[in-house]
C-alpha cells in the first residue's frame, strides 16, 4: 500500500480570452500538489503562465512545465510528423519560458511533463525519449520527468539515472498493456468512481482495463485533467478518498525523496 502520492493536474490551459474547461485554476490549485503549466504551444500564454506560477507559489505546489506540439487549434492532441531534434528544441523553448516565470517568483522547476500527443509519441519513440532525457540532463538535471510506467520515456530515464515519476491516470481508461487509451473527447465521469479507482490503485496496485481485466500498475503521481468535465469535483473526490484512506498527498519531489 502506498502511504504517500503526488496529485497533479494540467493548468493554465487557455489562451488570451479563451479558457478550456469549466474549473478555475485558482480552485484546482488548492487541492493538488503538482501543477503542469501549459507553456504556449498547445495552450497558455505569458499572462496565464505568470498567473499560474503565482498560484503555485501561494499554495506551495510543485511547478512543472507542460510542453506540447505547436498546435493551438488542435490543443496539442494531433500528431505532427517531424524530427526528434525539432521536437526537443520546441520543448527546451517552452521549458525555458516557464522556468523564467518561476525564477521571477522564486519558484524552482520541479518537473517536465510533455502534453497530449507529444506525451504519447515520446512514450513509444525511444529516439525521442533518449534525446529528451539527454537534453534535460544538460539543461535542468534536477527536473523530474513525468511519464507512464510502460513507456520508452521511463525506460530511458531509469537507464540514465534521471529523476522520473510514473503517473496513474484517474480520468483515463487503460488497455491491457498498461497504457492509457488516448481520447480527444472525454465524457463526464462520476467523481466517486474515479476516487475509488485511485484508492484501489494505491492500496492494491491494480486497475481495471477497458475489457474488464485487472492489471498491476506502478506509479508515484496521480493525474486528473482540468478540461475533464467536472474536474473540480473529481479532484476534490480524489483528494478526500486518498486522505480518508490514510494516504498523504505531497509534491512529486517529496514523494521521490529528492
Amino acid at each position: 500500500m502506498k502511504n504517500i502520492v503526488d496529485l497533479n493536474c494540467d493548468m493554465g490551459e487557455g489562451f488570451g480570452q479563451w479558457v478550456l474547461g469549466e474549473a478555475p485554476d485558482e480552485e484546482i490549485m488548492a487541492i493538488i500538489s503538482s501543477a503542469n503549466v501549459a507553456t504556449g504551444f498547445h495552450a497558455g500564454d505569458p499572462n496565464s503562465m505568470d498567473r499560474v506560477v503565482k498560484l503555485a507559489q501561494t499554495h506551495g505546489v510543485g511547478l512543472g512545465a507542460h510542453p506540447g506540439y505547436r498546435d493551438l487549434q488542435g490543443f496539442g492532441r494531433r500528431y505532427i510528423k517531424t524530427s526528434s531534434e525539432e521536437l526537443v528544441n520546441d520543448i527546451v523553448y517552452q521549458i525555458g519560458a516557464l522556468r523564467e516565470f518561476g525564477r521571477r517568483y522564486g519558484v524552482s522547476l520541479q518537473h517536465v511533463k510533455p502534453h497530449g500527443a507529444l506525451y504519447m509519441e515520446a512514450a513509444a519513440n525511444e529516439e525521442l525519449s533518449e534525446l529528451l532525457v539527454d537534453t534535460l540532463d544538460k539543461t535542468c538535471s534536477n527536473a523530474i520527468i513525468f511519464c507512464m510506467s510502460v513507456s520508452k520515456t521511463y525506460e530511458v530515464a531509469k537507464r540514465n539515472g534521471h529523476p522520473v515519476a510514473r503517473e496513474f491516470y484517474a480520468d483515463r481508461d487503460y488497455d491491457n498493456s498498461g497504457s492509457i487509451v488516448f481520447s480527444r473527447q472525454v465524457t463526464r465521469p462520476k467523481p466517486a468512481d474515479l476516487a475509488a479507482k485511485c484508492v484501489r490503485a494505491c492500496k492494491e496496485g491494480f486497475v481495471t482495463t477497458v475489457d474488464g481485466s485487472d492489471i498491476e500498475i506502478e506509479f508515484e503521481s496521480i493525474c486528473f485533467h482540468s478540461d475533464t468535465p467536472g474536474a473540480l469535483e473529481i479532484g476534490k473526490a480524489i483528494r478526500k478518498g486518498l486522505t480518508d484512506a490514510g494516504i498523504t498527498i505531497a509534491p512529486a519531489g517529496t514523494v521521490l525523496g529528492l
